[in-house]
């Protein structure tokens, strides 16, 4: 009678390498969407010594409802107006001169009824719990635009360049030590300039 015949092996010596190559394939090939964020400066966690006053001037509010409209300083308004409308409210100097508080390189219109200089001047964002995201992020953008306009006018006075170009080249690591620690200065100082103080307020139904 004949032997009968086993059954054949199958060869799994190879079948981590195949495994390990289709990982290494995928890892390469695959496509990972990050959202985009959002650079901002926390504030530091032990409360203020002495509490702070802050004039209603000094306070820039826009508010952005559900349906992505604002209500800047309590009146309807279109976004694309949003940038000249803050620009305009940091850059008042409402201060009389002779006073501490009087901004000297200002250009606005000086109004007494408006911020006393770009040092207190705040702006505050509030949104609805249902607002679109790309209104809010636009609206983030024309506010930060805002500041960047002033400083870039304040870093061509005294530097000769716009204060975004400094600010991209003093914090691209490739940047020579040397030239950063120069960057490093006169960056702070347009900061100082026109700080950016920008609140947001707690998300509510708008």
């Amino acid at each position: 009678m004949p032997r009968r015949k086993g059954a054949p092996e199958v060869n799994a010596g190879s079948m981590a390498d195949i495994a390990f190559l289709l990982l290494i394939f995928f890892l390469v090939t695959t496509t990972i969407e990050t959202d985009a964020g959002l650079d901002r400066m926390l504030p530091p966690i032990e409360p203020p010594d002495t509490d702070v006053i802050i004039k209603q001037k000094n306070i820039f509010t826009v508010n952005i409802n559900k349906n992505g409209q604002l209500l800047v300083e309590e009146k309807l308004m279109d976004i694309q107006d949003l940038r000249a409308e803050a620009i305009a409210f940091l850059d008042n100097g409402g201060s009389p001169s002779g006073t501490p508080e009087y901004c000297n390189y200002c250009k606005g219109k000086r109004d007494a009824g408006s911020s006393d200089n770009p040092q207190k001047a705040i702006i505050s964002l509030k949104n609805d719990r249902e607002t679109p995201y790309s209104t809010y992020i636009t609206v983030q953008n024309e506010l930060v635009a805002a500041y960047n306009d002033l400083r870039n006018r304040e870093s061509r006075r005294l530097y000769g360049r716009d204060f975004t170009e400094m600010e991209s080249e003093y914090l691209n690591p490739e940047t020579p030590s040397s030239v950063r620690d120069e960057l490093k200065e006169k960056v702070q100082r347009v900061q100082e300039l026109f700080p950016q103080k920008l609140s947001e307020a707690e998300t509510s139904k708008i």
